[in-house]
């Protein structure tokens, strides 16, 4: 089809392009070999495979937004179709003679017929997504207005990127599906496994019979020619993420969601400084975050912090980094370094912002996780010392102090078990147990939530389990120690306390706070802290299972249940609640985000501890008002009374945060926040039921 001269125009085209484009491949290795080294990947052909058929079926993606996936569906398994579609084209324009438009036969048949729809699948997916962006402006799209933004981000470069990249994707399918129509119409033929085509060459039929060749010539240049031109910028565009994004999913961290990276890789010279200050500091897995984020603010949407109107953006985060290398690429990638993340990729505002919850990184369908930069970045801060919120620095002086958040004496932490309690808790110091119970911090310090801790040791003691505590031997278990930065006191504290475990005989550790259960079982491990460590809730449905907690009464509240972030999404504890729950035979119902959907309260990340409030609404505000709604309008009970609505928690967190959550909305009186364990004990029969008092929190 194509004459001589067109044919050494695209042979000169694809090399002087394929030469540039080259260069920007190897030029982004080059970026991402100078990140930090990463963990060593284990069973990476099972892990590749499975993210190339993920990806390859859209799995991740489907997580949210059914609708646009389902677009975004039709323009991925469309593009991806191109690839034997352009193959196709090229032999068409190549090879004197050769053409299949008119082919509804044999294997051309079926496969013009997937090209036909899925042309049109592309075009419509690429006009949704546009119009979404520049006429309905969708807010999702867009930031909080104190977010950091690289300055070619704030002078309208997603905008403008996205312009490009659909042009050329409507441009490139466009062409090609008119293409084919022209030569159906030239033809003056009706393929009837090519539709669309069809349809379009039908009206084309009124052309002049010496417009079909030229004009097929063009559509050709603009579908296949096109690409070549296209290709350099593919390398800087967010178009990238086609092929970023599987290989991030095949290069994916792997192990526990709990487990943190250490903040200095291992056998690093002494001058290697903990925590992240620029670009080359971050693991090079961070780095090819940058070229697999899609820019569809999925991060974003799911985050409390960005939603309580805090100007951190996780997707901002990944976006500045991309633009930023875009604008310094050969530069960066010959060893030049950039300047501090904190000044171009994220505000310090924004970086003790936020919660870590894990929702931007469970929710990302391309695998990024902007959490581990923010808490590399916070590494870095406190290594220099920088100036944190005084609440925080408080409360980390406490701890390092005496071992807890409260600034108690050690000798205290137990005095919650010396009233209330019938029985005595076995010292863990001085005899055995089959279960060391880690009580943590605000179980043990809180008096909100020490009625609760006492309430748990009773269910366990009516169970017949045999457990131990290991009074002032307890230290904070450093789980949001940690996330906060403070990595040397963090070491201190899970040394102390392996330490501590270790001169004990027991069988399993035992947490009440999903926190510590995150500690425990996912890092203490690294410092020889290896237990079996289960949280309390699992440890009651267990025990329910096998007849050792009997629950004889029937209790008449409609209920819902908060999933805690580090029980839940973190640690998969979403059946245990739930089972302890339903015996109870509560009315539960869910709320609209559960399980691995759970909304933050807002404590995690050292936020409890933040002794500034920031304006606007706050997470655990938020989660009372979706419960409230979820729950509605309470029916009548057995009694013939309104059933007590109840917001049901897991974590001696929860407690406090949803407690005040509840006076802040001004929703005393309708809903009450209790623990699950309160539950399990109103039920239970026994000598547990005739002494069990009212222990909910009265709000």
């Amino acid at each position: 089809m194509l004459t001589l001269i067109e044919k050494i125009i695209f042979i000169l085209m694809i090399a002087v392009f394929g030469v540039i484009t080259a260069w920007g491949f190897f030029n982004i290795y080059r970026v991402i070999r100078r990140g930090r080294p990463a963990p060593k990947l284990t069973n990476l052909i099972p892990q590749a495979v499975k993210a190339f058929l993920e990806v390859g079926l859209q799995i991740p993606i489907f997580k949210s937004r059914p609708i646009l996936t389902t677009f975004h569906a039709f323009i991925f398994f469309g593009f991806s179709y191109y690839l034997l579609v352009n193959l196709n084209d090229l032999l068409e324009g190549f090879l004197p003679g050769y053409s299949t438009a008119a082919i509804s036969t044999g294997l051309m048949g079926p496969l013009n017929f997937l090209a036909d729809v899925l042309s049109i699948g592309v075009l419509l997916g690429v006009v949704v997504f546009l119009a979404r962006r520049f006429i309905a402006k969708d807010k999702r799209l867009e930031y909080n207005k104190d977010v950091l933004l690289y300055s070619p981000v704030a002078q309208g470069g997603i905008k403008r990127d996205s312009l490009i990249v659909g042009g050329f994707i409507l441009l490139h399918v466009g062409s090609r599906f008119t293409g084919q129509a022209l030569r159906l119409a030239e033809m003056g033929l009706l393929n009837p496994l090519q539709p669309f085509a069809s349809a379009l060459s039908f009206a084309l039929r009124a052309l002049p019979e010496s417009a079909f060749v030229p004009a097929i010539h063009v559509t050709w240049w603009l579908a296949i020619g096109l690409i070549a031109v296209f290709f350099p910028y593919f390398v800087i565009s967010k178009h990238i993420h086609i092929m970023a994004a599987p290989l991030n999913l095949a290069l994916a961290k792997q192990g526990e969601r709990g487990h943190l990276d250490p903040a200095v890789p291992p056998n690093s010279p002494p001058e290697v400084l903990s925590g992240a200050g620029r670009l080359s500091d971050l693991a090079w897995p961070r780095l090819m975050d940058a070229y697999a984020c899609i820019m569809c603010n999925r991060c974003q949407d799911v985050c409390p912090a960005h939603n309580s109107m805090r100007p951190l953006s996780p997707s901002a985060l990944e976006i500045n980094k991309r633009y930023w290398l875009n604008a310094n690429f050969t530069a960066f990638a010959g060893g030049a370094a950039s300047p501090p993340l904190t000044e171009f990729a994220i505000s310090p505002e924004a970086v003790w912002s936020c919660t870590t919850c894990y929702a931007c990184v469970r929710v990302c369908p391309v695998g990024n996780e902007p959490m581990a930069d923010i808490v590399d970045i916070r590494r870095r801060l406190v290594n220099d010392g920088a100036e944190l919120d005084s609440g925080v620095q408080s409360t980390l002086e406490k701890i390092g102090k005496t071992g807890n958040s409260f600034g108690q004496a050690a000798r205290n932490r137990a005095k919650w078990a010396q009233t209330g309690l019938d029985f005595k808790i076995k010292d863990l110091r001085k005899e055995p147990a089959e279960y060391l119970w880690f009580v943590g911090d605000y179980a043990s310090f809180d008096a909100r939530v020490q009625e609760i801790t006492r309430t748990v040791a009773r269910v366990l003691h009516s169970a017949g389990v045999d457990f131990g505590i290991l009074h002032e031997a307890e230290k904070n278990s450093g789980n949001d120690v940690r996330r906060v930065g403070e990595e040397g006191l963090f070491e201190q504290l899970a040394e102390q306390n392996i330490a501590a475990m270790n001169k004990c005989q027991f069988e399993r550790v035992l947490t009440t706070d999903p926190h510590t259960l995150n500690a425990l079982k996912n890092e203490y491990p690294d410092y020889g802290g290896k237990w079996d460590t289960i949280h309390y809730t699992r440890l009651l449905a267990q025990l329910m299972d096998a007849g050792k907690i009997k629950l004889t009464r029937k209790l008449d509240y409609r209920v819902t249940f908060h999933d805690p972030c580090y029980l839940g999404r973190y640690n998969k504890g979403f059946n245990p609640p739930r089972a302890l729950i339903q015996a109870t035979g509560c009315e539960f119902v869910e709320m609209p985000r559960n399980k691995e959907n759970s909304y933050c309260c807002g404590a995690g990340g050292g936020q409890i501890w933040m002794g500034t409030t920031p304006e606007g609404e706050r997470p655990a505000e938020n989660r009372i008002r979706e419960a409230l709604a979820a729950l509605g309008q309470s029916a009548n009970g057995a009694n013939g009374n309104a059933k007590r609505l109840l917001f049901i928690v897991a974590c001696p967190k929860d407690v406090v945060m949803y407690t005040d959550a509840v006076k802040t909305t001004g929703n005393e009186g309708k809903i009450e926040v209790r623990d699950v364990i309160q539950l399990v004990a109103e039920a239970m029969e026994g000598e547990l039921q005739t002494k069990f008092h009212d222990t909910s929190v009265h709000v």
